[in-house]
């Protein structure tokens, strides 16, 4: 089990890049429109780097919802390996059947 300061941290990240995310996209867009002048283009990185860094959607890491776990994570069921199997084993993951051959 992950850490509940790191599983934190991520949902701080979730929750900060929700909030930014229209203003972020505005200010990319701002970035890259060769209309625009230098200097507001300039601007418009200056702005974007004002952001918190947090709230870049690349800073977050996919986590199993059950346990925290970073690695071998399936992003069709949001669970870590380990997890996903106890879960299939119970029957709780709808659609999936264990291979036989």
């Amino acid at each position: 089990m992950a850490k509940k300061s790191i599983i934190a941290r991520e949902v701080k990240r979730r929750k900060l890049a929700a909030q930014h995310q229209t203003q972020r996209s505005e200010l990319k867009k701002r970035l890259v429109d060769e209309s625009l002048s230098y200097d507001e283009r300039w601007q418009a990185m200056i702005d974007l780097q004002r952001l918190p860094r947090d709230s870049s959607r690349f800073r977050q890491r996919n986590r199993c919802a059950l346990t925290g776990r970073p690695r071998g994570f399936f992003r069709r069921f949001g669970l870590s390996r380990n997890v996903l199997r106890e879960v299939v084993m119970r029957g709780e993951a709808p659609g999936v059947v264990k291979a036989s051959w």
